[in-house]
């Protein structure tokens, strides 16, 4: 592993890695000199994004995981400590837009099941990675919220809940995890047109229940250079993860936020 770039000599691991956000952060922190562990369901997907990551003379590990199950999770950090070395970076970027629609309306098992997603998974995570980050009194997490976890939206009610529920684990992560050497933060990765909003786009029940935020995203996947939040979403993780603003941990941010600005104005709070 090259010791060159921001993160040399670190071991990371991302979640929904194969594509949109998760690609981008993992590829990005690949080529500041991190060995990285991408998660993800689909084999196909990692495997490309591994090759992409070995060919810019990087080091990734492609292990297909279902981020809700235990097992999954377990023997995928296992792998992931024994071939690359022990975790000291996390990424938690799965996430689904769905179910779509009023409570009343959303199947229970389905609404739930973007629960497990969006907070079981990562809690398992951080159960079976932070022990070492604690052990080795060095470690830090981002988790990949949403600009939906500081709104209310009709028809939003899983998401929102689940993003919510991530900047405040966030939160809770840095308090418990600070005399041990951990830092945790949430991010709103931006905006670009993956496959989570393609996803949003063709469903049924967000054009009938959500046909404004439909519009709008329609609207802005025919605008010219809609993936240049990606590299931006990128950039600010490596910065989270740089250690340069560790004493924000527990903060949640967007692109547009300056971190310098952030971290002046903490430290000359009372």
């Amino acid at each position: 592993m090259t010791s060159k770039g921001v993160l040399g000599g670190r071991v990371a691991v991302v979640t929904g890695a194969g594509r949109g956000f998760g690609k981008a952060i993992a590829e990005r922190f690949a080529k500041e000199g991190a060995a990285v562990a991408l998660l993800a369901r689909s084999r196909g997907e990692l495997d490309a994004v591994a090759r992409e990551i070995a060919g810019a003379g990087g080091k990734a590990l492609a292990l297909p995981t279902d981020i809700t199950a235990g097992d999954d999770i377990r023997e995928a950090v296992r792998r992931t400590q024994s071939e690359l070395g022990p975790v000291d970076l996390v990424v938690s970027n799965a996430g689904v837009p769905w179910p779509f629609g009023p409570i009343w309306v959303n199947d229970p098992d389905r609404w739930w099941k973007a629960q497990e997603i969006h907070i079981k998974g990562p809690q398992m995570l951080l159960h079976a990675a932070m022990p070492a980050m604690v052990a080795r009194r060095r470690g830090c997490i981002i988790f990949v919220s949403a600009i939906a976890s500081r709104m209310t939206v009709a028809g939003l009610s899983a998401y929102i809940l689940g993003k919510s529920a991530q900047r405040r684990l966030a939160e809770i992560v840095a308090i418990e995890g600070q005399e041990h050497g951990v830092t945790a933060f949430s991010i709103d990765p931006g905006l670009v047109a993956t496959q989570l909003m393609e996803d949003t786009l063709n469903s049924p029940d967000a054009q009938r229940w959500l046909p404004g935020m439909v519009e709008r995203l329609g609207k802005f996947r025919e605008l010219p250079d809609t993936d240049g939040d990606l590299a931006r979403c990128a950039q600010r993780c490596v910065d989270l993860a740089s250690g340069r603003y560790d004493a924000l941990s527990g903060c949640y941010s967007e692109l547009t936020d300056d971190l310098d600005k952030m971290l002046a104005e903490m430290q000359v709070a009372p």
